[in-house]
């Protein structure tokens, strides 16, 4: 997401004054976005630093530990529908390291569903983020607090969406070498095609009926 005087499409709104090209952009902002589908509250991070594992599991872990003790104690499987974005593929180390990490951290077993390739569209954080667009297109970003009162202004389901700043600086090309990726593998059980699931120790299968409490779709893009 890049700030400054540049054109976003759309009907103009105030001053019809922009750039129509964003060369030499200096600021810019990464969301990633966190769709509850059992409240369909809509939870957006703008990263000023580089989209990785890192922020993405940090977004993560954010939204449990937003959760009331409540509801945590009441989740029993954490599912994750994905789509399969470089930066949280099932291939990715850093990734899947992180998150076996917030497994063991939340005391719940994790399962990541992806979308197959070409699939997002069904993605429900796909369309809130045409919502977004449409939200604010016209508008001149000129400047982090205008973008974030936009972002805040959008609606989806009737719910305003929960917008949070992060300002951490995160390093890119974190990977883990071989033998420390085989002890995050025996920690993880693969089900062809698109699910990982990541226990904190080795469970019997359970029946998705009996174990959701707590689903949420993730994507992080950069627009």
């Amino acid at each position: 997401m890049h700030i400054g005087d540049f054109s976003r499409g759309g009907l103009t709104r105030g001053d019809p004054h922009a750039c129509d090209h964003d060369l030499g952009c200096k600021e810019k902002y990464v969301p990633c976005g966190i769709v509850d589908e059992d409240t369909g509250q809509l939870t957006i991070t703008f990263g000023s630093s580089y989209k990785t594992s890192d922020f993405i599991v940090d977004v993560l872990e954010a939204q449990w530990e937003a959760l009331n003790a409540q509801e945590q104690a009441a989740t029993r499987l954490l599912q994750i529908k994905m789509d399969n974005g470089p930066e949280s593929s099932g291939r990715r180390t850093q990734f899947l390291h992180r998150m076996v990490q917030l497994a063991d951290d939340i005391g719940k077993p994790i399962q990541l569903l992806y979308y197959p390739p070409y699939h997002s569209k069904y993605n429900p954080i796909e369309r809130c983020w045409g919502i977004l667009e449409l939200h604010w297109n016209g508008t001149k970003l000129i400047n982090v607090e205008t973008m974030l009162e936009w972002a805040q202004s959008m609606t989806w389901k009737g719910i305003h969406p929960v917008v949070e700043l992060s300002r951490k600086v995160y390093q890119k090309g974190i990977a883990l070498g071989k033998t420390a990726m085989q002890a995050v593998e025996n920690r993880l059980e693969r089900h062809p095609k698109w699910s990982i699931s990541q226990m904190m120790h080795r469970l019997e299968p359970m029946l998705y009926s009996q174990v959701i409490r707590h689903r949420a779709t993730i994507v992080s893009m950069e627009r």
